[in-house]
């Protein structure tokens, strides 16, 4: 769901289907666990393989984000568009960037990404209309943010 604030108040703008690791949710996320890290994440980056389509986040476009063709086919076009969902990586870095302040063993290379029908290994997927608009909606001066996880790990 996307909410916006107006005013003092919180409203949901937009609500759309997404999956997230095929494992789950989990607070104490690690590399190769196929689980989404539970947590607040700034957003600051985005990228693709696919031309800037007019978000005001910094934008890196780059062959380099497609997808193996050794993946199934259904997964070709998940980083068409991404946003980078600030977890185990230096904020405002590009996407693909490779730190990781937290340490390998943490995992990174969170994304928001495009759907293929099922889990991810850590990150959310969205369809493509979905991250289309994000993509435009979301205002680095407003300082987006993801809240990921299930009611009872969030309440934790």
């Amino acid at each position: 769901m996307l909410y916006g604030k107006r005013g003092p108040v919180w409203e949901r703008v937009r609500s759309w289907p997404a999956h997230n690791g095929r494992k789950g949710w989990t607070p104490d996320h690690r590399l190769g666990d196929n689980r989404s890290p539970v947590g607040v994440f700034t957003l600051t980056a985005a990228g693709g393989v696919l031309a800037d389509p007019g978000t005001r986040l910094p934008y890196t476009r780059s062959e380099d984000y497609a997808a193996p063709r050794w993946w199934d086919e259904s997964h070709w076009h998940d980083f068409d568009y991404v946003i980078a969902i600030d977890y185990n990586r230096v904020p405002g870095t590009p996407p693909d960037d490779g730190e990781q302040p937290l340490g390998e063993e943490k995992g990174g290379g969170i994304w928001l990404h495009l759907d293929h029908g099922d889990g991810t290994s850590a990150c959310v997927s969205l369809s493509k209309e979905a991250m289309e608009y994000l993509l435009l909606a979301l205002d680095p001066e407003r300082d987006p943010v993801v809240v990921m996880g299930d009611r009872d790990a969030l309440k934790a």
